[in-house]
């Protein structure tokens, strides 16, 4: 059974991907709880705003994906 071991370097960018992943998703839960709340009270005011509201929504989501990016690219750099 072969075992890799790991230097202190591939644990601190197993951290660093973890982090960049738990802060995206922070701040994206932070600022969706406000826009949320402001679409939906646009929306029950005048139905149009939908499609403008769900833009508005989901637009905040790219953070979680840059974060996800990023952790992907710490975790490459481990092997």
């Amino acid at each position: 059974m072969a075992v890799e071991t790991l230097t202190t370097g591939a644990g601190l960018l197993g951290i660093g991907a973890g982090l960049a992943i738990g802060l995206a998703a922070i701040g994206t839960g932070l600022a969706q709880q406000q826009i949320i709340a402001a679409v939906l009270g646009a929306i029950s005011e005048d139905p149009k705003m939908f499609g403008k509201g769900l833009f508005f929504i989901v637009l905040p989501e790219t953070l979680v994906i840059f974060g996800l990016v990023i952790a992907l690219m710490l975790m490459g750099n481990i092997g």
